[in-house]
């Protein structure tokens, strides 16, 4: 989620946007090898990390 948060005050398809989009990669595939999960749970973790993706982008935060 903090990175689809991150992503959506930046514009589309510029540096920053495709590094808030594709920096859940290397954390997905840490956290698969740290856990020792097999590689079929991979798919739900993808899924999981654009899920983040488009909740974090919908997120709103009250300003103080």
């Amino acid at each position: 989620m903090p990175l689809g948060y991150l992503r959506r005050r930046v514009p589309k398809l510029s540096w920053q946007w495709f590094l808030y989009i594709h920096l859940a990669i290397p954390v997905i595939i840490a956290l698969r090898l740290m856990a020792g999960l097999p590689f079929r749970v991979a798919p739900l973790m993808v899924a999981a990390a654009v899920a983040g993706q488009v909740l974090g982008a919908r997120l709103r935060v009250p300003r103080e």
